[in-house]
């Protein structure tokens, strides 16, 4: 058991969390696909639930709501239906569902889905129990998952709208992202996975990372955390579409594996006197991965077979003659299409190109990168 591991339990017992009598099955969703390397690929209800019941909580908190409509005259949020749901909820759904939102304003809109132990702690627990119909134990022992009453009580009454409602959707929009996303970890997960650990000098996980794949996360569409190593992300974000899926899935996955990167530098800023950048690390992930990544989708997409790989809106790098458009010649990096390194990372984006970039192309030693680098800070 790992420090944080016992951290976590402790942190159980003393809110109340007691450990669950037995863990449920998890199952890879994918498996019409094909054992995939690397990840293993989830849509469970549960985790589902949790995050749309956060969305709806932060949304009331701040007063904006955003792609949930107002119930009546009571201003309360009500979950969007799904096409094809029942149009209005029941009383008894409308009632469960507002309890919940309630109690996760109360309780969860001011933590952090990252950062938050307790939220950490939640999200894990209920991705375990993904195959069950219940949290409480009632009609199957193997289901009790060791939450405290009140919340067991908040979950499952907000599951019936939910399920009713909601879910089906929900869950068909994660499989289709899953199914898009299957190709490209079947054909490139490995070679990847060894790639990144070669890079940061470490071992990939034995055991393939668990992706609970939600139609909605957090604020940045995915996240992940630690001990165990989960990622969670969303699968109705327009960012993880097509081959971004790809990227956002290594990106989020070298978080557990670029501890060396993140002590190399506190450990060569201590050496220079200088302070730790906060986000060098962070940056580098981003800056890796995509540099890893672009020339594989690139190879992929321009494949004489005639094979095209997804674009980041979800269709393909071919255009409906044939060829490809100038828009989508080239694969573009998360973090440059999405304008991270305009949010004040400009000078690291130099750092990267001018001393980690030699680096990745195997012209200069790791110690030589993150000592010129942070030089340059």
């Amino acid at each position: 058991m790992t420090r944080f591991t016992r951290c976590l339990f402790l942190f159980a017992l003393a809110a109340g969390l007691p450990q669950p009598f037995a863990l449920a099955a998890r199952p890879q969703i994918d498996a019409v696909y094909g054992p995939l390397p690397v990840f293993e690929l989830h849509s469970g209800f549960w985790i589902n639930l949790h995050h749309r019941l956060y969305e709806e909580a932060r949304q009331q908190r701040s007063a904006v709501p955003v792609g949930s409509a107002k119930s009546g005259k009571s201003g309360k949020p009500t979950l969007q239906v799904a096409p094809g749901a029942k149009a209005v909820f029941s009383a008894a759904e409308q009632r469960g569902w507002d309890e919940a939102v309630a109690y996760y304003t109360a309780n969860y809109a001011d933590k952090d889905l990252l950062f938050s132990t307790e939220l950490v702690l939640l999200k894990n627990q209920l991705g375990d129990f993904e195959t069950c119909d219940e949290l409480s134990g009632a009609k199957k022992r193997t289901c009790d998952a060791g939450l405290p009453a009140k919340l067991t009580q908040i979950l499952e009454g907000a599951a019936t709208g939910y399920r009713a409602h909601r879910w089906p959707a929900d869950d068909r929009a994660n499989r289709a992202w899953i199914k898009r996303a299957a190709p490209l970890v079947r054909e490139q997960g490995v070679g990847l996975s060894h790639r990144l650990a070669d890079i940061y000098q470490t071992q990939w996980p034995n055991e393939k990372i668990r992706v609970d794949v939600s139609a909605v996360a957090n604020a940045a569409g995915a996240y992940t955390t630690l001990d165990p190593l989960r990622v969670t992300i969303a699968s109705t974000d327009p960012r993880n579409q097509g081959a971004a899926a790809l990227e956002v899935l290594f990106h989020e996955a070298s978080h557990g594996i670029a501890t060396p990167v993140e002590l190399a530098i506190a450990r060569e800023c201590r050496q220079r006197d200088k302070p730790i950048p906060r986000d060098l690390w962070h940056a580098l992930i981003f800056y890796t991965t995509g540099e890893v990544i672009k020339p594989l989708i690139d190879t992929e997409s321009d494949a004489p077979d005639g094979r095209t790989l997804p674009n980041r809106s979800g269709g393909t790098n071919a255009s409906q003659d044939g060829r490809r458009s100038s828009e989508d010649a080239q694969y573009t990096p998360y973090a440059k299409r999405e304008g991270l390194y305009q949010r004040g990372w400009e000078n690291y984006l130099q750092m990267l190109t001018r001393y980690w970039q030699p680096y990745l192309e195997g012209r200069v030693t790791f110690d030589d990168a993150i000592a010129h680098m942070v030089s340059a800070l």
